[in-house]
C-alpha cells in the first residue's frame, strides 16, 4: 500500500510539473500615473496567427495629462515613430497616420480606461528586435519594453 501511494504521488507530481503547451497569444499590460509599463518583456509564440494586447491604465489622471498607448515597432524605428507621433498630435493618438514602421498601436487612454489591439505576426521574424513603447509626448524614452516572437 505504501508503495502504491508513493507511485501515485510521483505520477501526480510529474503531471503537475509539465509545462503548459498552449501558445501565448494574448497579453495584458498595465500603466499608471508613473511613466512605466508593468511588464518589461512580452514573448509571443510564432504559432499564433495573431496577438492581442490589452492596455489597462490603472492610474487616475486623464488622457490629456497622463495618457498612454501601446505601440509596437522594430527597435531601430522607435525614435522616428515617436518623433513623428508627436508631430501627428493628440487627435492621431500620437501615431502618424499610415506609418509603415508601426506594427500595432492602441488608442491613447487615461486613468481607469482600457484599450486593445490585435495584430498579425505573419510579417514578424522569430528572434527579431522589436520594442513596445508609449508615444505620448516625452514617454517613449522611459516607457519601453521588449517584444519577442519565439518559435
Amino acid at each position: 500500500m505504501r508503495n502504491l501511494l508513493r507511485i501515485m504521488a510521483l505520477l501526480f507530481t510529474s503531471v503537475v510539473a509539465q509545462p503548459v503547451l498552449a501558445a501565448d497569444c494574448e497579453f495584458t499590460v498595465g500603466a499608471g500615473d508613473l511613466l512605466k509599463f508593468d511588464v518589461a518583456e512580452i514573448t509571443a509564440s510564432a504559432s499564433c496567427s495573431s496577438v492581442k494586447v490589452t492596455l489597462n491604465h490603472v492610474g487616475k489622471m486623464n488622457a490629456q495629462v497622463m495618457g498612454h498607448n501601446w505601440v509596437l515597432a522594430k527597435t531601430a524605428d522607435v525614435q522616428g515613430v515617436a518623433g513623428d507621433g508627436m508631430s501627428a498630435g493628440a487627435a492621431s493618438a500620437y501615431v502618424k497616420s499610415g506609418d509603415a514602421r508601426v506594427i500595432a498601436a492602441t488608442a491613447i487612454i487615461g486613468g481607469g480606461e482600457s484599450t486593445s489591439v490585435e495584430f498579425s505576426v505573419a510579417d514578424l521574424a522569430v528572434g527579431g528586435d522589436y520594442t513596445f513603447f508609449c508615444t505620448f509626448p516625452g514617454h517613449s524614452f522611459v516607457m519601453q519594453g521588449k517584444f519577442k516572437l519565439a518559435a
